[in-house]
């Protein structure tokens, strides 16, 4: 059975920093490109950070978030981290882990972040 499960999000306020966490199961973890994605209320679903299968060498960020998010995976834990840093109001959303390979896609159930004075 496949199993993505974000944890890490909470309440934060703004310049704060939180580290979401998304531990794999099920599937060949290594062989999978990871990618989180967030999602505003009334808003789309959109891509933040992607890194490749295996060694992890190819990072993308969407431009909002660079310089302060950083995503990273350790394959011998199944997990995929998005450490985030100076966050902003605007950062506020559910966070989504996604899997990707070929034509498989796995989606978790999504952790809220919420930065708020």
């Amino acid at each position: 059975q496949v199993q993505l499960v974000e944890s890490g999000g909470g309440l934060v306020q703004p310049g704060g920093s939180l580290r979401l966490s998304c531990a794999a199961s099920g599937f060949t973890f290594s062989s999978y490109a990871m990618r989180w994605y967030r999602q505003g209320a009334g808003k789309e679903r959109k891509l933040v950070a992607s890194i490749t299968s295996t060694t992890g060498s190819i990072i993308h960020y969407v431009d909002s978030v660079k310089g302060r998010f950083t995503i990273s995976r350790d394959n011998a834990k199944n997990t995929v981290y998005l450490q985030m840093n100076s966050l902003k109001p605007e950062d506020t959303a559910v966070y989504y882990c996604n899997a990707h390979a070929l034509s498989n896609a796995y989606w978790g159930q999504g952790t809220q972040v919420t930065v708020s004075s």
